[in-house]
Order: structure tokens, then sequence, then C-alpha cells
């Protein structure tokens, strides 16, 4: 007996691949009727309404809302219309150690201790000194700079 060309898995191969082209063809075939090709322009719009949806039918003019073109800031607000913050505090340095070359000042306002190191300090500065600073933010917290022995 003689083998035939074609064994049991060419076959199979050859089945799903025409299976894959008919589908295929098929997909095809759909895509056509369903294509908006020719559709009116009215039926491609898509409204935005008061809440910023999409919507298929058009915003009500009653609910429409004028807006002046100088009343939208974009960006940070111009530095005349912030208030100035008051950047220099008053503390006490509750803690200096010259050798190690850092410290900690007790802010008088809020209680709370910050981290000074000796190139933060402007003038010779001693444990109990009052001294004005500012706050500047580090790796670990808040960190005292500029400090200023007051006399």
């Amino acid at each position: 007996m003689s083998r035939s060309g074609q064994t049991q898995n060419k076959r199979e191969k050859e089945k799903k691949k025409l299976k894959k082209r008919k589908e295929k063809e098929l997909k095809k075939q759909q895509r056509k009727e369903n294509s908006n090709k020719g559709a009116s322009f009215e039926d491609m719009l898509v409204y935005v309404d008061e809440n910023g949806n999409l919507t298929e039918t058009p915003p009500d003019p009653d609910k429409k809302v004028e807006v002046e073109a100088d009343e939208i800031e974009i960006g940070v607000p111009k530095k005349e219309d912030r208030e100035e913050v008051d950047t220099q505090r008053t503390g006490k340095i509750s803690y200096f150690d010259h050798s190690k070359g850092y410290g900690f000042i007790l802010d008088n306002d809020t209680g709370e201790k910050f981290f000074v190191h000796i190139s933060g300090l402007i003038d010779e500065c001693e444990e109990n000194d009052t001294v004005v600073y500012e706050l500047e933010k580090g790796l670990k917290g808040m960190n005292a700079v500029q400090v200023k022995k007051v006399v």
C-alpha cells in the first residue's frame, strides 16, 4: 500500500488556513457594511455638556456660562498678587557642638526643633543664644539656614 502525499498534520494546517481566510473575509465584509463613509457631518459630531462629558445632543444654550478672557489665569499668580510671607523666624540654640559642626534651634513660636549646620551660620553662635533664621527643606526635614545672632 502506498501512502498518500498528505499527512494528517498537513490536512489540519490547511483546514486552519482556510478557516482563517474565511473569517478574515467575513470581517472585511462587516467593516464595509458598517463603515461611516458617506455619513453626514452632523452624525459625526460630538458635543461637550456643561459637566465636560461627551454627548450626541447639543448643549442647552440657557446653561451656557460667559467667561471673560481677562479672568482666566494660566500659570503662577503674579508676585504682587501673592501675600508676602515672613520667612524669618526667631529661636534659641538649644544645642550646638562646634567639634561636630552641627546643632539644633528651638523655635520660639512653635516649639519645634530644627537642625542647623555650621555652614548655615552667619554669626558665631553658642548655646542659649537667641537667633533669627530661615528654614530650608533638607534630606531629613527642615534645616535652619542664614542663622544670625540677635544682639
